[in-house]
């Protein structure tokens, strides 16, 4: 048994202005931060950053377990290139999104626990809120019920055949996905959801950076 993981890193931050995976966090990258959570991990033999090389030169001090290979125009090529680069021996691979630092190593190893169960897992956190349905204007419509809603988060965990072979089918479909949760409901297969303690948000606009002092 044998843990990869890959780091997808290689989005022009066009929404913030600015490169969000430079920002400091306690004196160290956003990027740094996310994939250092990872190659801390004994467990994990192999970490792959999908992401230029001007900001794989911030993770010179993270171990030789830590590589680099080049993005694609869009997230799936990104992921299928990082795929492309796993060990052999990779069993099982994790997916996580080099915009959430703070993802914890009990999280992290607590979704490879449940993926080697079921074969595919994934971070997430219940909806909590009140949600409501909107017209583009603003204007809402109706209530949306919030029982069995979850928020999606990463790592997604899966076996690497199972993985590969939902990818496989993505790029010769041209299938639009958001996540490797939904590559794998084209195949019909579940993932099972691992319901996250920690916070590990999603670094997006300015404001979120502002928040992660009060975390």
């Amino acid at each position: 048994m044998a843990y990869g993981a890959i780091i997808v890193a290689s989005g022009s931050s066009r929404r913030m202005g600015f490169d969000k995976l430079a920002a400091p966090i306690d004196g160290k990258q956003v990027l740094w931060h996310s994939v250092r959570a990872f190659s801390a991990l004994p467990e994990i033999s192999q970490v792959i950053v999908v992401t230029p090389p001007e900001r794989f030169a911030w993770l010179s001090d993270l171990g030789a377990k830590v590589s680099r290979v080049d993005g694609g125009a869009e997230r799936p090529d990104s992921v299928a290139a990082g795929l492309a680069a796993l060990n052999d021996d990779i069993t099982f691979v994790a997916i996580h999104d080099g915009a959430r630092p703070l993802i914890s190593p009990d999280s992290i190893l607590n979704t490879f626990a449940t993926a080697e169960e079921s074969g595919a897992a994934s971070l997430a956190r219940r909806v909590t809120e009140t949600l409501k349905r909107a017209t583009p204007k603003g204007v809402t419509t109706e209530s949306v019920s919030r029982e069995d809603l979850w928020i999606m988060e990463t790592p997604q965990i899966f076996l690497k055949e199972l993985i590969l072979r939902a990818y496989q089918n993505v790029i010769s479909g041209d299938a639009q996905i958001t996540d490797e949760v939904s590559a794998l409901q084209l195949l019909g297969q579940d993932t099972t959801l691992v319901e996250n303690p920690h916070p590990n948000p999603k670094i997006t606009v300015q404001a979120d950076l502002d928040t992660l002092g009060g975390l």
